[in-house]
């Protein structure tokens, strides 16, 4: 059993600061412990203090790999003075704006042991001091609040069981009066920070009193669910399993419950349908995306009713016009896919890895070129689209980019008033688009043209809500034509006949990475320790691979998890891999990792100022501490980050599987264990596979390869897309 020890309390006199920031709140300071002279180095979360004030640390003692034995603050207090003695210096010290040593003789002279209290609680009286009229005791009131402001949110954060690293972002969000607003109104939290809101506005509204089935919780907890789903792929939710989620994770009643979904309905937040299929069921939607599924699936109706006017183009031409331009000879299958497609005005053209599905949308590109047709590229992420635009020999946007998405507003410029200038719209890796940004795609494609979706669609579904290339494909009102045929070489890679074996649900064809044979492109290292595994995966980066196969183990080398958490998780793994793969001793500390020159790291979320975009990969080039910056090359171009942005990178020596969708890379090592088993699916499993381009190497358990083979019934996500295609 896992026993977390005591804290130990350290006290003493705030010294130096030698490290703060604003954003985060992470401090490192030299504290002067007890009555000697001893500094001890103090690291964490810590704000509202200054050099010279006395200080109760509660924490725990650690090592740092270069600087030494160091205190990690876990909470913390200041020791206001209680002496007249020490309040006279306290206030001298200047800590207060607005007193001087003149004006603290003279507060303290008047008032002794009280001072503090008076400051605090009785600002007014401070008029009785000569020389402090009402302007001057209000400035020395609120300098006093400003002050302690932090420090008092930390400390009612740590007593409500919030971490006190969350107190940056409160501070961000509601300024100094943070404290004042989550007191007064705890579920503004809910809606005004995502993700972590509703926990944080919970145990503040639990310890204030507030009762659980309080309307109030009930309605915050409903689009805390809401949106939690959202997260998890779904687009709507049955009305009973979100009242009994309620019951169940949060304890309110299920009429309380039910009273909050039909005021947030009322007040246009949450939309009411009932399911075609099943009366009984009402469906509950966010309002946003039940615009969107609707709004998609208008929108894709319409575009299939246009007439297409005949190109005047066949099979003989194509053929001729393909091996002229790109020097290739198509198969029948896709001679035909070819001739087929340009007699609709919206396909989906999909297929496992070496399909030959990249050289299908170099052809439709040449086919319209030799058209004089207008021919746009993209992609779901950077990475995808930049791989279309290699392969192409063509220019090739993110659909955000194509669509010309505006961050700071959150609209698209390109839309139904101000659509497409092009002819033929070709989106590569559609199995990524969620239910949103279809949406906005389809609706910024002109009626006259022609959309044309390629993508695997056994590969996971989108992060976003929505399963949306699945659902049009069972919806069977849009032409889909399924590339079978694998080509010679592709049928000579064991990754490519090993993707098509898990494909269908059977074993992989596995040799241990140590057999004396000529080198192979697939490997299984059977392992079943979770400790052993990560070591296994630590000597095929530091010495297996590059000695064996000549790949650089940060740039050519990917591994690829199931889950973040555990021994075999991304976190792990990369702060393991991180130690031996960059032993730079420079580093500095983020609100999640430590970062280090030259480290492997990623790119959370789209980010349209700096260009870099959710997923991009690239390495750290140089940290400077005293611009408190760092520089991060993208694929040949240097991006600077301010330390308080770091917290859109993460280390990427290990990603997860999601995480990688759209990419490949030279090299990938896929750990599987049975811990893993909520993920161990056949689509995941199948989806990492194919992020190899020339070695894979899977290690773990043969019951957790069997575990994901036999379950091809991925998570359910709940939409109703295909239901509105199909209605006339």
């Amino acid at each position: 059993m896992n026993m977390s020890l005591p804290l130990t309390v350290l006290e003493g006199k705030l010294e130096q600061i030698t490290y703060f920031n604003k954003e985060t709140l992470y401090i490192i300071a030299k504290l002067k412990h007890g009555n000697t002279d001893n500094l001890v180095t103090v690291v964490g979360f810590m704000g509202g203090v200054s050099p010279g004030e006395a200080l109760k640390i509660m924490g725990e003692w650690e090592t740092h790999p270069k600087y030494g034995q160091q205190f990690r603050i876990k909470s913390y207090d200041v020791t206001l003075p209680a002496s007249v003695e020490g309040i006279t210096n306290y206030l001298k010290s200047g800590i207060i704006k607005g007193i001087g040593r003149l004006m603290a003789g003279r507060i303290v002279k008047r008032f002794g042991a009280d001072t503090l209290n008076v400051i605090e609680n009785y600002p007014e009286k401070l008029f009785e001091v000569e020389g402090i009229g009402k302007t001057k005791a209000a400035s020395i009131s609120n300098a006093w609040k400003d002050h302690h402001a932090i420090r008092s949110l930390m400390q009612f954060l740590q007593e409500a069981g919030v971490k006190t690293s969350y107190s940056a972002i409160l501070l961000k969000e509601y300024g100094l009066d943070a404290l004042n607003i989550i007191q007064s109104n705890p579920y503004c939290l809910a809606n005004d920070i995502p993700g972590i809101g509703f926990y944080m506005a919970d145990a503040i509204a639990l310890k204030l009193g507030k009762s659980e089935n309080e309307p109030e919780r009930a309605r915050a907890c409903i689009i805390h669910l809401m949106q939690q789903l959202s997260n998890d792929g779904h687009v709507f939710a049955y009305l009973d399993q979100l009242t009994a989620r309620c019951k169940n994770l949060f304890q309110i009643e299920s009429e309380a419950a039910e009273e909050a979904i039909e005021y947030l309905s009322t007040a246009g937040e949450l939309l009411i349908e009932n399911k075609a299929e099943v009366p009984d069921k009402k469906a509950v939607y966010l309002k946003a995306l039940h615009q969107a599924e609707a709004g998609l699936a208008n929108r894709l109706k319409a575009l299939l009713s246009v007439p297409v006017v005949p190109q005047g183009i066949d099979t003989e031409q194509i053929s001729n016009e393909i091996l002229k331009k790109l020097a290739i000879k198509l198969s029948e299958e896709q001679l035909n896919v070819l001739e087929k497609i340009f007699s609709y005005r919206a396909v989906i053209i999909t297929g496992g890895p070496g399909t030959g599905k990249t050289t299908l949308i170099r052809s439709i590109n040449a086919v319209f070129k030799a058209l004089g047709k207008q021919i746009s590229l993209a992609a779901p992420t950077g990475r995808a689209a930049r791989r279309l635009a290699e392969l192409t020999h063509r220019d090739a946007k993110t659909i955000h980019r194509l669509l010309g998405y505006n961050f700071k507003d959150n609209l698209f410029d390109k839309n139904q008033d101000n659509p497409l200038d092009a002819d033929a719209v070709i989106i590569d890796e559609a199995s990524m688009v969620d239910t949103y940004l279809m949406f906005h795609l389809l609706n910024a494609i002109p009626m006259t043209s022609m959309l044309i979706m390629v993508g695997d669609v056994f590969q996971l579904p989108s992060v976003g809500p929505g399963n949306v290339l699945d659902d049009m494909i069972k919806s069977d009102i849009i032409p889909v034509f399924y590339l079978k045929k694998i080509f010679r070489q592709a049928r000579e890679s064991s990754i490519v006949l090993n993707a098509h074996r898990v494909l269908k649900g059977e074993f992989p064809l596995l040799k241990h990475i140590n057999e004396p044979a000529d080198l192979s492109e697939f490997y299984f290292i059977e392992q079943n320790n979770p400790e052993k595994v990560v070591s296994t995966i630590v000597e095929l980066c530091t010495r297996a691979i590059p000695e064996r196969f000549g790949f650089d183990p940060v740039k050519e080398v990917q591994v690829l998890a199931p889950m973040h958490k555990g021994v075999v998780g991304t976190i792990n793994l990369n702060q393991v891999l991180q130690k031996v793969l960059n032993p730079n001793p420079v580093t500095i500390n983020a609100t999640n990792n430590s970062f280090k020159p030259g480290d492997k790291v990623m790119h959370l979320k789209n980010n349209y100022q700096k260009e870099v975009f959710n997923g991009d990969i690239g390495t750290i080039i140089s940290i400077d501490s005293k611009k408190e910056e760092l520089s991060v090359d993208f694929y040949g171009r240097a991006v600077s980050y301010d330390f308080t942005e770091t917290g859109e990178l993460s280390l990427a020596y290990a990603i997860s599987v999601h995480k990688s969708q759209g990419s490949e890379y030279p090299a990938v090592i896929i750990p599987l264990m049975t811990q893993h088993y909520a993920l161990l699916q056949r689509n995941l499993l199948y989806t990492a596979i194919t992020r190899g381009e020339k070695l894979v190497i899977l290690i773990g358990m043969k019951k957790a390869l069997d575990i994901a083979l036999k379950n091809d019934r991925p998570r359910q996500r709940l939409s109703m897309l295909t239901d509105r295609l199909v209605t006339l």
